[in-house]
């Protein structure tokens, strides 16, 4: 395992050089590392969601999924929940969690807040700082006071592990969505490097536009995009503007993102914001359940929105989230609702940050860990040849919801050389089948084409010595080039030298279909250069008892933000109670398969784990738990008619709840 996770990391980029801390430059077109043009894939995960434990192994597990940066918040009110008594303990320890990363060859951009959200109890600021009588993300003195006390309590920990130092911390966000002015980003930017931040580059969010920019240079914009959103008001399937991160545009950001508490958004960037290279921070990995709102995101929705991304020009594809996790205990609840002081947009599940992110709360792969990582080997293997390459938009880019008149696709190329990216797809929107499709670029006419529904997928055209083919590139290493043939499309390789081979069939990795072109099935694509896995064993039935039928049901107050609350602590005493009887084996996931309003799970009366039901089961890790503990207590709430919630399609809403399973499958 070692050897292959080191070959994957020889065709990105390592923090060192030849014992030489590397050179990372950027222009308008993306990142360079001494000098070599790279396109990175950035996973978002929290090390404080997450037990200290398992860091290395789930750092490793994102570098197996092709990620080559991780981005992370730093919450304030994780380690600074009480005034004045900084806790870095624990999975709390930042300074350890780089130290994993810099082991493991990540590069890492930090999120330092001093407001971050992340669906964290008021924002990630303490509660305590809102009796200092001082206004929140501003200059003002008082504010800055405790936040440059902040900063030099994470430059403990950071201290000998920036990338001048050949460590891993190469960048560093300040605050997350602001829309003020300008000088307060400066601020705080001055403030870190007065501390002795000196790192290669700076970010911030590109969204929403701010109120007077930031000096150009300074800090790079990041951009986002996602499915769908939990903090939507709307109860309606498809609310929203999420539809258009399925488009090819010229338009890097999103009026999608936070709309609960930044409203309605113009589709225009910061002046001078297009100079800088297209990246994302936040292309949604998945989507959180609020408990007014709960998604169903699926793995197309992910892979759609990132082909489109780098169709319109992005040179880095930055997942929020890429690994869930769990909220970390505290002295009071830590996460997201409309009873906390601020940022209380959203009633948020207590413990669980799953996401439904391709490596979940657990740990566990999900489908899309898998079909993402065929475009994380194509960036790591064609990044330099891609970045240089201008996008071309062939289609209308400003389109109605679910728009089926014509195929979207866009190329992006330089000279006589390209890539053509195809979607298909649109979430929940089926689109339809498209016949007789020509495509052109690069001088480049395709034969004529029949699309399927629900097609995404990436063609090369005069690349490596194919002027084109009807299959996907994935890998180039050691002299070879994979290509994934494409469901329901014949493959066709058209090699420039003249020669043309039709309606070929997949031949694996050990065998070229022509010269050292191998064509591989999706299947063998999402796992290429990846050990063989066990055959899946047979999941293990846990015994569970009922004890109490559940009581009368609550009356669902609406909250100060105009969406139904989540239950309260109090509540959850006319729930209906199982017992448990955990297996001997503890190193499983759980797997509870249940329906009801939302569901938690005590240990010796302790909460450990909580769920709002939208469809998908209930998931434990029993490695977490105490070794003695043997019976766990599932309280669920029943479902009631007519509840002022967004259920999607895939949840049976019938009142009442009840469970029908409880698993115990073998850890990823």
């Amino acid at each position: 395992m070692r050897s292959i996770l080191l070959f994957l990391l020889s065709v990105g980029f390592s923090l060192a050089a030849h014992g030489q801390v590397q050179e990372i430059t950027w222009d308008k077109y993306g990142l360079m590392f001494d000098g070599r043009r790279v396109c990175p894939v950035m996973g978002e995960v929290h090390y404080s969601r997450i037990p200290a434990s398992e860091w290395a192994g789930e750092v490793r597990k994102m570098k197996e999924g092709g990620v080559t940066v991780i981005a992370c918040y730093v919450f304030w009110n994780h380690v600074e929940e009480t005034e004045g008594v900084f806790d870095w303990s624990g999975q709390r320890n930042l300074r350890q969690f780089l130290e994993v990363c810099r082991d493991e060859q990540m590069p890492v951009v930090l999120r330092v807040g001093p407001f971050c959200h992340g669906e964290v109890r008021c924002g990630g600021i303490p509660d305590w700082l809102f009796t200092k009588g001082c206004k929140m993300r501003s200059e003002e003195p008082v504010f800055l006071k405790y936040t440059e006390r902040l900063y030099r309590q994470i430059f403990t920990q950071v201290q000998g592990l920036q990338w001048k130092d050949g460590g891993p911390v190469m960048a560093m966000q300040f605050d997350n969505e602001y829309r003020g002015h300008g000088s307060y980003l400066m601020r705080l930017k001055k403030i870190s490097q007065e501390i002795g931040f000196a790192l290669p580059f700076y970010t911030r969010t590109g969204w929403p536009e701010l109120a007077s920019p930031v000096p150009f240079g300074e800090m790079l914009p990041l951009y986002g995009d996602y499915a769908d959103g939990f903090w939507e008001r709307s109860l309606a399937e498809t609310a929203g503007n999420y539809y258009k991160a399925f488009h090819f545009k010229a338009f890097r950001s999103s009026t999608a993102i936070a709309t609960e508490q930044l409203g309605e958004q113009r589709e225009k960037l910061n002046e001078g914001d297009e100079q800088y290279p297209y990246f994302t921070c936040e292309l949604g990995g998945g989507m959180m359940t609020a408990y007014h709102r709960r998604p169903f995101v699926y793995p197309e929705d992910a892979y759609s929105m990132a082909i489109v991304k780098l169709g319109s020009g992005s040179n880095l594809l930055g997942y929020y989230m890429y690994h869930g996790g769990t909220n970390p205990e505290g002295k009071t609840w830590l996460n997201e609702m409309q009873r906390t002081l601020a940022t209380n947009y959203n009633d948020m599940p207590v413990k669980t940050y799953d996401f439904q992110a391709p490596l979940g709360e657990f740990g566990q792969k999900n489908p899309h860990y898998y079909m993402l990582r065929k475009l994380h080997l194509f960036m790591q293997d064609w990044g330099d040849v891609l970045a240089p390459m201008e996008p071309t938009f062939p289609c209308r880019q400003d389109i109605p919801k679910g728009d089926d008149s014509f195929l979207r696709w866009s190329y992006r190329s330089t000279g006589s050389s390209g890539f053509i990216f195809i979607n298909n797809y649109e979430r929940l929107q089926n689109l339809s089948t498209k016949r007789h499709v020509q495509l052109e670029a690069c001088g480049v006419k395709l034969p004529k084409l029949t699309i399927p529904s629900g097609t995404m997928c990436i063609l090369p055209v005069n690349i490596d010595g194919i002027r084109y083919a009807t299959a996907q590139p994935i890998a180039k290493r050691d002299g070879k080039i994979y290509l994934e043939q494409i469901k329901g499309i014949p493959t066709t390789i058209a090699l420039e030298k003249g020669k043309t081979l039709r309606n070929l069939k997949p031949s694996g990795t050990e065998k070229p279909v022509v010269g050292n072109i191998f064509l591989l099935t999706p299947e063998q694509a999402e796992r290429l250069f990846l050990p063989k896995e066990a055959p899946a064993e047979a999941p293990m039935v846990v015994d569970y008892q009922k004890q109490k039928e559940a009581g009368a049901p609550r009356t669902i107050p609406i909250g100060v933000n105009k969406v139904a609350e989540e239950p309260t602590d109090e509540d959850f005493e006319a729930a209906a109670i199982y017992t448990i009887d955990l297996p001997q084996e503890r190193s499983g996931l759980l797997t509870i398969n249940y329906r009801g309003d939302c569901a938690r799970l005590y240990a010796d009366g302790h909460l450990i784990a909580d769920n709002f039901y939208n469809g998908r089961p209930f998931l434990m890790g029993l490695w977490r738990l105490p070794s003695d503990c043997n019976k766990l207590e599932l309280r669920i709430l029943p479902l009631q008619k007519d509840m002022p919630i967004y259920f999607p399609r895939e949840a049976d809403t019938t009142p009442g709840e009840a469970v029908e399973s409880i698993l115990c499958t073998k850890r990823d």
